[in-house]
């Protein structure tokens, strides 16, 4: 009885030393890769009214450019504050026909307030630039039992559906306990490091995480560009776009991101 109790002690003094053990990060810089699956975008783009020269833009694509295009991307975080950048497309040059798709372009620099839920987004929409200020979207997770690892990280699986129809899949780890994640996803109680939208064929994944600290140059808002708010800025690309048919609800939903 004496040894059991001796045990028991034992294992229990292991398991709080063990505990606070624990390093929860707070600040540092994460790197997301986008994969987006361009034939089945480039696919779905084509119907009875585009089919004459959408196929043999496709079959030409095909051709020349890989499945997935691949970009990159960074958020750094500190505390309560995260800064999404987009980084250069090495490969812009030789893209061809579908490389300006804003639907697997990177076209948002997001600084994100998570004290008060409000974020300042430098958005490039084709030749214009906006500096969109506003609330952060309210996102309906489901958090399920469903677990991975991601750039180390153990994280859980949440679901959601975000502009009434888009279907999203996310993986946050609680040892980051910054509410943040890439583009405008964020709402969940840890890091996000993983998004997959899978009707859209698009992706985001952390590939590296830096704990390190951030300075405040590298938490800097954009500050260049049109100002506007979320419904201004899609009530002007909406009129811009009335005459694209059914492409113009593709692009929007991609600038709505």
């Amino acid at each position: 009885m004496k040894q059991k109790v001796i045990l028991f002690f034992f294992l229990f003094g292991y398991t709080c030393v063990q505990a606070q053990n624990v390093r929860f990060t707070t600040d540092g810089l994460i790197e997301f890769e986008k994969k987006t699956n361009m034939y089945a975008v480039i696919k779905k783009s084509i119907n009875k009214d585009n089919s004459a020269y959408m196929q043999s833009a496709f079959d030409a694509y095909k051709k020349n450019q890989p499945q997935f295009k691949v970009l990159k991307s960074t958020l750094a975080f500190s505390k309560d504050k995260t800064l999404f950048t987009p980084l250069k497309d090495e490969n812009s040059d030789s893209r061809g026909f579908f490389g300006d798709d804003p639907t697997s372009g990177q076209n948002n620099t997001i600084f994100t307030d998570l004290s008060n839920s409000s974020f300042i987004a430098q958005k490039k929409v084709y030749e214009e630039t906006f500096l969109v200020k506003d609330s952060t979207r309210k996102i309906n997770w489901k958090i399920t039992e469903e677990t991975r690892e991601i750039a180390g990280y153990e994280c859980r699986r949440a679901n959601a559906i975000i502009l009434d129809s888009v279907y999203v899949v996310a993986f946050y780890t609680d040892k980051i306990p910054v509410s943040g994640g890439p583009e405008s996803f964020t709402g969940l109680p840890g890091m996000i490091l993983g998004v997959a939208l899978p009707h859209e064929n698009v992706s985001w994944f952390a590939t590296s995480i830096k704990d390190r600290p951030v300075t405040e140059a590298e938490l800097k808002a954009p500050l260049k560009g049109k100002q506007v708010n979320n419904k201004g800025l899609m009530d002007t690309i909406h009129s811009a776009l009335k005459s694209w048919g059914s492409y113009a609800q593709t692009a929007l939903k991609a600038f709505s991101l």
